[in-house]
């Protein structure tokens, strides 16, 4: 099985390094991490990751996996990147994402007539895209789309995932591996937890880049609908 991981300019490290923990202990299984060019791909905190492969040499892919991070508004309107994931779709047994990468899926396309979930902050954007569905929970499974909430949602997409494809006692295994017991020494990981001020005030710090995202997805949205075919 070849699983491709995506990478782009300001992705979000742990987006990605969560699921690849999982992914990289599966047998009989390659892990490459795909960006348009080889080279050091720099995350929203400055961290860079080499990629294996580029868009015109990876090989089909068994599993698509795409991170989030500030870098979805410029991953959205990459033609390369979408033309990519498009092409790679046709085959792909499973289309997946984590935090925003729900939103790359979405704008190509790939996630009309499924539910999904995103970071949530953005649980709000998901629906400006034709034929997507929201549900606000951890890890959305709908048919062949997997997609996981924000940033340290990957691990638990990465388990359901194994556990989906693979079983549920290689999950089982490869968590207790990881040592995933998270114990959070704060009950604030969650808009319904965290409390009333400090949701508004996260919200309030990230207006301006919401609002940014809302009208680039709301013309694509439009372009889309004057050329359905691009």
């Amino acid at each position: 099985m070849t699983i491709g991981m995506l990478l782009f300019d300001n992705f979000t490290q742990l987006d990605l390094t969560g699921p690849y923990e999982v992914f990289g202990r599966l047998p009989n299984t390659r892990v490459l991490l795909v960006s348009e060019k080889i080279e050091a791909i720099k995350c929203d905190l400055g961290m860079k990751i080499m990629s294996d492969t580029t868009f015109d040499n990876c090989p089909p892919l068994d599993i698509i996996f795409v991170p989030g991070g500030p870098g979805v508004s410029g991953a959205m309107e990459n033609d390369t990147l979408m033309s990519f994931l498009k092409t790679q779709a046709v085959a792909a047994q499973y289309i997946t994402s984590v935090c925003t990468g729900a939103l790359v899926l979405a704008a190509a396309g790939l996630l009309k007539g499924y539910k999904a979930t995103t970071h949530w902050l953005s649980l709000d954007l998901l629906p400006l895209f034709d034929g997507v569905s929201v549900k606000n929970e951890r890890v959305v499974v709908d048919r062949n789309r997997i997609t996981g909430g924000g940033v340290t949602a990957g691990i638990d997409f990465g388990l359901t995932l194994v556990s989906t494809i693979f079983s549920e006692k290689m999950a089982k295994e490869i968590q207790l591996m990881m040592e995933y017991n998270p114990q959070p020494p704060f009950n604030c990981g969650s808009p319904d937890t965290a409390d009333a001020d400090m949701v508004a005030q996260v919200t309030n710090d990230r207006l301006h880049i919401q609002t940014q995202r809302r009208e680039l997805i709301l013309k694509l949205t439009a372009q889309n609908l004057l050329n359905p075919f691009q």
